[in-house]
């Protein structure tokens, strides 16, 4: 079998493998400790094995010395690359923790929502009532104020300033309940102002 083994015969690796793969296995384990770097080590034995096939002398007894040699030595390289493994992890500079971005997300998401509900609104007005409105409410302007900035009468500011509040002030009431989708009333009096 040796001579074989040496010569490259995969049936005689195979029997090789068959023969010795328990043995093998259970030295890596006492080696590790760990049955997958256990795993890892046998595979790499027969793979080492493989390589060093044509220093089998021809003559001679069982190969289960040198497979458990080569054992040896790929266990001892397997802690000593997770060693290197874990030392050029523990020099690595440590990342600052990553927030958790999903309540920002949210809020963006119920912002999106609210905001449509608001545009929609403001949507429904006539294009004066609008103009007051954003003057009045959103920039803070007083009556006489607004009333100069867009070249009309006080008094018609008034109007139409409570003119679009009343139209707004249905989308602050609940739906009637056939339309009421997911609890969303619309924007509510206070979230226009």
């Amino acid at each position: 079998m040796r001579a074989r083994i040496q010569d490259g015969d995969t049936a005689a690796f195979e029997e090789l493998f068959d023969d010795y793969a328990k043995a093998v296995y259970n030295h890596a384990f006492r080696l590790t400790g760990n049955w997958s770097a256990a795993e890892d080590v046998m595979a790499l034995t027969f793979l080492e094995a493989w390589r060093l096939r044509g220093r089998v002398d021809a003559v001679g007894g069982s190969l289960r010395p040198w497979l458990l040699g080569i054992a040896t030595n790929v266990a001892r390289n397997v802690r000593r690359a997770a060693r290197r493994h874990d030392d050029a992890l523990a020099r690595m500079p440590r990342g600052e923790a990553v927030p958790d971005f999903a309540d920002e997300v949210v809020n963006r998401i119920d912002d999106a929502e609210r905001l449509a509900l608001v545009r929609e609104a403001y949507g429904s007005l006539r294009r004066q009532e609008q103009d007051v409105f954003a003057l009045c409410v959103w920039s803070g302007l007083d009556y006489a104020e607004a009333a100069e900035a867009l070249g009309i009468p006080v008094g018609t500011v008034r109007s139409r300033l409570s003119r679009a509040r009343k139209k707004l002030g249905k989308y602050a009431e609940p739906p009637p309940l056939g339309r009421q989708v997911d609890g969303d009333r619309g924007p509510r009096r206070e979230e226009i102002r």
